[in-house]
């Protein structure tokens, strides 16, 4: 399950570490901001990383707000493709918080045989946030909906030294410094993995409360990146 999120996209760079084949990628763009299995802000934007990945991806959209229904979607895409791609588990990101998701599509699998489950489940968030920051990605907030979250962090890249602001908000309001539980959503617009990135040229930020909204990235550039020939 692939939103372009710092999970999403970590649970890939595990996958690949590991050796795992990945079939491929879905991802799920909603209509609406309410669905409760996906994420609703820049999902749109995964079409080009996939790409730059060098994943098929499957990219549909959801217009429905229900955990059951949505997952439907999801064993739909599977079972469509199961004799042509079969797999032996859907993967999400995360540490394992996101019940709801993971139970919905779990359950919807079941007689499929696929195994559902989340890359990180147990570890430390701050700790893996603070790896993937370290290890070069390029993490944009695009949705927040949490008391502490205002809209100056909207479209901010997380860095060693906002990252340390946002955790003592997260400790302060009581939100979840992984975004577990939908507080903030992100996008990854480069990392290692990436051959090309996304530089954001025009953003809109859409605010429904002073603690809730979304960011739009209205014009962007995708770009190839320099790769450093080592001269020996």
């Amino acid at each position: 399950m692939y939103s372009g999120g710092k999970d999403s996209t970590f649970a890939i760079d595990f996958a690949r570490k590991k050796g795992w084949d990945i079939a491929y990628l879905i991802s799920v763009k909603p209509t609406r901001t309410d669905c409760y299995l996906f994420h609703f802000a820049t999902v749109e934007h995964t079409v080009e990383l996939a790409k730059s990945m060098n994943i098929p991806q499957i990219y549909t959209t959801c217009d429905i707000a229900d955990p059951k229904l949505e997952a439907e979607i999801v064993r739909k895409i599977v079972e469509s493709r199961i004799e042509e791609d079969p797999i032996d588990a859907l993967i999400l990101g995360g540490i394992g918080l996101q019940e709801t998701q993971i139970k919905s599509i779990r359950d919807a699998l079941f007689n499929s045989g696929v195994e559902v489950f989340a890359t990180h489940t147990g570890e430390n968030h701050t700790s893996l946030m603070r790896q993937m920051i370290n290890k070069g990605y390029k993490i944009i907030i695009t949705q927040i909906a949490a008391d502490g979250l205002t809209a100056d962090w909207l479209g901010k890249e997380l860095n060693p030294q906002n990252f340390e602001l946002l955790k003592k908000l997260s400790e302060k309001h009581g939100f979840h410094i992984g975004a577990e539980g939908g507080h903030f959503d992100t996008l990854v617009i480069d990392c290692p993995m990436f051959t090309k990135k996304i530089e954001m040229l025009e953003t809109e930020k859409v605010m429904e409360s002073e603690c809730s909204g979304f960011l739009k990235i209205t014009k962007l550039r995708v770009k190839e990146k320099q790769i450093d020939i080592p001269i020996f």
